[in-house]
């Protein structure tokens, strides 16, 4: 059962939401747009409001599901971790585009959203006073995940979760890298 829970989490993560709903409501592929990434950032820079909340809710609950499913199915925190680990590497390295994708960021927070309802609230509130203060989305989902494992040693979550925080912040950081050479260099997007 624990190996289908996986399978299935990384599927669902592979699902690119950006591409499907952005063809099916707004005639458009994400991909030939803006920045190319099919995350809730770039619909909302192309498609507008709606399609960048939409986009977003469907990248979390991708994350939610996954970790939820494995809490049901296995009831183990080291499947739960494995399970948002491959629901992220599905958003971001999706079978069905070839192993392209987003960045992660959604996805991650509706699995620690799951896992650590705390950190969730601290880390979207910061995330949202950097984007806020800068406009710039890459900076403060860099900054975000970051604070995940910090704040999950700080409010004594397993082991296990504090490792996914570790993983999966090096995840998103990296998956970030051309942001941060644009941020340095003063060229990144704004939202």
């Amino acid at each position: 059962m624990t190996a289908l829970v996986l399978i299935v989490s990384y599927l669902l993560g592979s699902i690119p939401n950006g591409l499907i709903f952005g063809r099916l409501i707004w005639k458009k592929d994400l991909r030939r747009y803006g920045s190319g990434n099919l995350g809730a950032t770039n619909a909302w820079r192309v498609l507008g409001k709606p399609a960048g909340l939409l986009i977003f809710a469907l990248d979390f609950m991708k994350g939610v599901l996954s970790v939820m499913l494995a809490q049901i199915f296995a009831g183990t925190p080291t499947v739960m971790v494995l399970a948002g680990l491959l629901a992220i590497l599905g958003h971001a390295c999706s079978i069905f585009l070839k192993f392209k994708g987003g960045r992660g960021v959604a996805t991650g927070l509706g699995v620690i959203a799951f896992m650590m309802p705390a950190v969730t609230s601290i880390v979207f509130l910061v995330w949202l006073a950097i984007v806020l203060a800068t406009r710039y989305v890459s900076l403060g989902s860099i900054v975000a995940a970051v604070l995940v494992p910090i704040l999950a040693l700080v409010f004594g979550y397993e082991l296990a979760f504090v490792i996914f925080g570790v993983a999966a912040a090096a995840f998103i950081t990296f998956r970030h890298k051309e942001n941060i050479v644009r941020l340095l260099n003063g060229r990144e997007n704004k939202i």
